[in-house]
């Protein structure tokens, strides 16, 4: 069902932008450590700093720490795609 003020026929247009863009698509992943880094800390806080009591979330943690990252991470291709459907979606604009 069409929204109110609106016909079925009617197709919906874009504001007029320059572009279609999309901001920051090639977001770093998180980092995979900080959860278990996090949970060397609170049992250190809540131990009163004992390494015996957390030896197995330390070695865990430094195992997490020495595996080397990837560091090949594809480049997000949406704003080449944008720009390349953007006169199709938008029609034809008229010349200044």
């Amino acid at each position: 069902m069409p929204p109110k003020g609106s016909s079925a026929l009617t197709p919906m247009r874009l504001p007029p932008l320059p572009k279609l863009r999309v901001r920051r698509p090639n977001q770093a992943e998180a980092n995979p450590c900080l959860a278990i880094m996090s949970t060397v800390l609170t049992c250190w806080a809540s131990s009163g700093y004992n390494v015996a009591g957390c030896a197995a979330l330390e070695t865990q943690l430094r195992t997490c720490m020495d595996t080397p990252r990837l560091k090949s991470q594809k480049k997000n291709t949406i704003n080449h795609h944008l720009s390349r459907m953007y006169p199709k979606i938008s029609g034809p604009r008229k010349r200044k």
